[in-house]
């Protein structure tokens, strides 16, 4: 139910495109740029390539620093969605949401709740994280486990050190006294921990992998 609201909520911010042609990706965009597309019926049976491109850059000039997503249809400029989006097509809605580090969902979402990720585009940092996995699995899988690490370390690390940091505000104190943490680190450590956290959250945001515990702690949120 909570869901559905979301997507009703999110479809009423979707406005008509301006019919303009999409720009082929260019080498220096990979990490301001996301492409990603899927090709799907329309209601004549007729095969359109839905893509998706979000550009990262535009948060930082959005009145709510979350940017927006434009869907194409062939090419073609359809529609736009401040995020996360949801855009209704045939069939279902393309749904995406954008963190920090990048997407952490994209996805096509029939009407009967099957769900489908779309395709980035090749020359994108998702698309060459999709084919290291594809040509190389083992030295990909290696990759997540160690992005993995560097986020469950710092969480466990870190986490008591903020504890402190809370419980020495006046009225927690006055209310649950002091906490010390068991756990000291010199800065430079910390300052380490958390730009692997960073490091890692943004290797996973290339395979859309979230976890709303691990890596919203990362991004701060």
């Amino acid at each position: 139910m909570f869901k559905e609201w979301q997507r009703r909520r999110a479809a009423r911010r979707v406005k008509p495109g301006d019919g303009s042609a999409l720009k082929p990706f260019r080498w220096w965009q990979p990490l301001s740029r996301i492409l990603f597309s899927l090709a799907l019926q329309d209601g004549d049976g007729r095969q359109v390539v839905h893509a998706i491109d979000v550009r990262q850059s535009q948060r930082f000039f959005s009145e709510d620093g979350k940017g927006r997503a434009h869907l194409y249809l062939d090419g073609r400029h359809h529609a736009e969605s401040g995020l996360p989006a949801a855009f209704p097509v045939q069939g279902g809605t393309i749904e995406v949401a954008l963190t920090a580090f990048g997407l952490k969902r994209c996805h096509y979402v029939t009407d009967e709740g099957t769900e489908h990720q779309l395709v980035p585009d090749r020359r994108s940092a998702e698309g060459r994280r999709a084919r290291l996995d594809r040509d190389h699995p083992v030295l990909s899988r290696l990759i997540g486990l160690c992005s993995l690490v560097l986020l469950v370390v710092p969480a466990l690390l870190l986490v008591p050190q903020l504890f402190e940091v809370v419980f020495q505000v006046p009225p927690v104190t006055q209310r649950f006294g002091t906490f010390t943490s068991p756990v000291q680190l010199p800065v430079w450590l910390n300052i380490t921990l958390a730009l692997g956290a960073t490091a890692a959250s943004t290797e996973r945001a290339l395979r859309l992998r979230y976890n709303w515990l691990l890596d919203s702690a990362a991004q701060g949120e």
